[in-house]
């Protein structure tokens, strides 16, 4: 992994070991892409005042994330399918992310279930929560993640209806994959990626078992999905999920200030600054250019995070003088696991965790709490 110098090399690798289904679905964002780009071009546009001279021999990437010490102020987000981009994926980037002294959060479409990675790991994760029609079943799966001593559980705002990936559509993407003859051949030609599948404890959705009938047929399986996510979801659902869950509760999907400040009225821990990675709404704005004014709005009354187009250190660090205290990565670490898996992660996390210090250091900060907005260029 030592010749892998940068998250893109991570992709690409990826990109050759994972069948393309699964690889398009983690890579790929909805409709035309608009907003997926601008989350990268938009991060790339941002410059750092380079500063000379300044003692920086004192570095101390450490933090605190809702209350508790990190290592760096970074998270791994939620991903649907990481068990389809590595065998038992969410156990390995859990115990990466443990080893490296961030958050990890197991998401609501995770392959393994909250049981599996429970018992798999000795630290507690954070769980993401969709809350799907059945309502039931969103309480089940809260009740689920208390037992599990979860540590904090996200609750996804920003998905009440579905937005496209052509991909996904193109790819005829299901979980497991149909066996059709171009599944089969693309499969053959990543037996890494095959051997680690038949290695791993499950092959379909983990949360999910002995909860949907008829889990064997993965078309019934993508109907029940489609036909689960409530455009009905409203406010009062994060009162509910908050009377139900006794821990800390991080709210996913802010992009619009209003919204900020009705969340940071729900007496959450933290809130999310994303558009889902440019996978729902086309055409909403990029995840940085929200985040300022979010943190500008209600930064002084909740923590604030970031996801969005991370794929550097650098990255990190302008979204931390934007007003972020802490960030999530996606795609960054996916791509690792589906690269190598627990060491993909790792190398990841390594990457950009060492870009980090020196960005850090070329602009003249040594402490987490000295970045803000003076480290940014003028224009």
């Amino acid at each position: 992994m030592r010749t892998i110098t940068s998250i893109e090399d991570l992709r690409q690798r990826a990109r050759r070991r994972v069948p393309k289904m699964f690889f398009d679905y983690a890579d790929s964002g909805s409709y035309a892409e608009q907003t997926l780009r601008s989350n990268r071009a938009d991060l790339e546009r941002i410059k750092f005042r380079q500063r000379a001279l300044v003692d920086v021999s004192q570095r101390d990437l450490g933090t605190t994330i809702i209350g508790a010490r990190a290592a760096l102020p970074l998270a791994l987000a939620p991903i649907g399918l990481c068990g389809m981009q590595w065998g038992d994926g969410e156990i390995l980037a859990c115990r990466a992310a443990h080893a490296a002294g961030i958050p990890f959060t197991l998401s609501t479409m995770s392959i393994c279930a909250i049981e599996d990675v429970a018992a798999a790991v000795d630290q507690p994760f954070w769980f993401q929560l969709y809350v799907m029609k059945d309502r039931g079943f969103a309480k089940s799966l809260v009740e689920r993640a208390a037992a599990a001593q979860c540590s904090a559980l996200v609750l996804t705002i920003d998905l009440q209806v579905l937005g496209q990936r052509h991909a996904d559509v193109k790819n005829g993407m299901t979980v497991p994959p149909e066996i059709r003859v171009r599944n089969v051949i693309d499969i053959a030609t990543k037996p890494r990626w095959a051997l680690s599948a038949l290695r791993g404890k499950r092959k379909t959705f983990g949360n999910l078992a002995g909860h949907v009938r008829g889990m064997e047929n993965v078309n019934s399986l993508a109907q029940w999905i489609r036909g689960q996510f409530d455009p009905a979801l409203s406010w009062k659902d994060v009162e509910w999920i908050r009377s139900l869950w006794p821990g800390k509760l991080i709210i996913k999907g802010v992009l619009d200030v209003e919204d900020a400040r009705i969340a940071a009225k729900t007496g959450a821990s933290a809130i999310v600054v994303s558009n889902h990675g440019g996978r729902q709404l086309d055409g909403a704005p990029s995840s940085i250019s929200a985040l300022p004014k979010v943190a500008d709005a209600v930064g002084a009354e909740i923590e604030i995070m970031f996801d969005g187009g991370i794929r550097s250190g650098q990255d990190l660090m302008r979204a931390l003088a934007l007003g972020a205290r802490s960030c999530m990565i996606g795609r960054s670490y996916i791509y690792g696991l589906g690269a190598g898996g627990q060491a993909g992660v790792a190398r990841a996390i390594e990457i950009i965790r060492d870009e980090f210090d020196v960005t850090m250091a070329l602009c003249g900060v040594n402490r987490i709490g000295d970045i803000d907005r003076r480290v940014i260029a003028a224009d």
